[in-house]
């Protein structure tokens, strides 16, 4: 089998791992639900992060205050897993409660066709990380959470993130020892929250051993890096989480501001996508072509409107 098959036959965990062993800082910009992650894939970017905050918005609308459930967070995760064939990194939040809970997750996580997790220490119902007000649970019970997460998974390829949220609460040696305990238990990467300055930034690959992501939080408390910065320091991963979610919504806002002002739509005509690069986003052309082959009785016209 050469190389070529056995990247198409390779688990989301192993295609992740190979992309983070390219010796560069992966790039994973957010995507709130299928649509998002497919731009992100015809954008180039090469993996796609699946963030709470935006799950929450767009399911539920309400903040990333723990409220959404593992359920309702798999079911996104599958439905973005499907839609593309890029590797899908998600959010899960505490892991939805205890150990127990957080075996399940993993199980659930799996199944639905995601490449890696992050499971975070705080106390459940969680807060956004970038949010005052965050507690954390022991350090012995965030640690053997991760235990718990690693022997869950069925692909020992399937990542398992530990995300620790005790810098803004406890400080950097409380840290260091939480992210040190992470690793004896078994995690496969490190994910420091809110770092606030660059000599934080620095300071955590150089005093954990391991790999480590970065989380690029808007008007969050982080301060910006490229991906070449963070690749001296030693950082592997980058994630965007909210960026196409803050975008959406500035731009959904806007347009519906001029079409209330104006009382019509062919003010904001040249923000719009065509309609024909909203169908072709959604496969039309291959549906098309199946519809063709199995249901050609039902053949759709091949006129649209654009």
């Amino acid at each position: 089998m050469d190389s070529k098959d056995q990247t198409r036959t390779a688990s989301p965990g192993r295609k992740l791992r190979a992309l983070l062993r390219s010796g560069r800082t992966l790039i994973a910009p957010g995507a709130f639900s299928p649509m998002p992650a497919k731009l992100v894939e015809q954008a180039g970017f090469e993996a796609v992060y699946m963030p709470g905050g935006g799950t929450a918005m767009d399911r539920l609308g309400v903040a990333d205050l723990g409220l959404i459930s593992m359920t309702e967070m798999v079911v996104n995760a599958a439905a973005i897993t499907q839609s593309v064939s890029i590797p899908v990194i998600a959010d899960a939040d505490t892991g939805f409660g205890n150990a127990l809970n957080v075996q399940r997750t993993v199980r659930e996580y799996e199944r639905a066709g995601v490449a890696a997790i992050h499971l975070e220490d705080q106390q459940f119902p969680k807060r956004c990380g970038h949010l005052l007000g965050k507690s954390l649970i022991p350090l012995e019970e965030a640690a053997l959470k991760i235990r718990a997460a690693v022997e869950a998974r069925s692909d020992p390829d399937f990542m398992i993130i530990a995300r620790c949220d005790s810098l803004a609460v406890a400080g950097m040696d409380e840290t260091v020892l939480r992210c040190k305990a992470y690793l004896d238990a078994g995690a496969d990467m490190l994910f420091v929250e809110s770092p606030s300055t660059l000599e934080q930034i620095a300071q955590i690959p150089q005093s954990i051993p391991g790999d480590h992501l970065f989380n690029v939080a808007a008007s969050g408390k982080t301060p910006f890096l490229t991906p070449d910065e963070l690749c001296r320091l030693g950082y592997r991963l980058m994630i965007l989480p909210n960026f196409t979610t803050l975008v959406a919504i500035k731009a959904m806002a806007e347009a519906l501001a001029e079409i209330r002002r104006v009382g019509t739509v062919t003010t904001i005509l040249d923000r719009c996508a065509s309609f024909s690069d909203f169908t072709a986003l959604g496969g039309l052309p291959r549906l098309r072509e199946l519809e063709q082959r199995f249901a050609p009785s039902t053949q759709m016209p091949a006129d649209r409107i654009d």
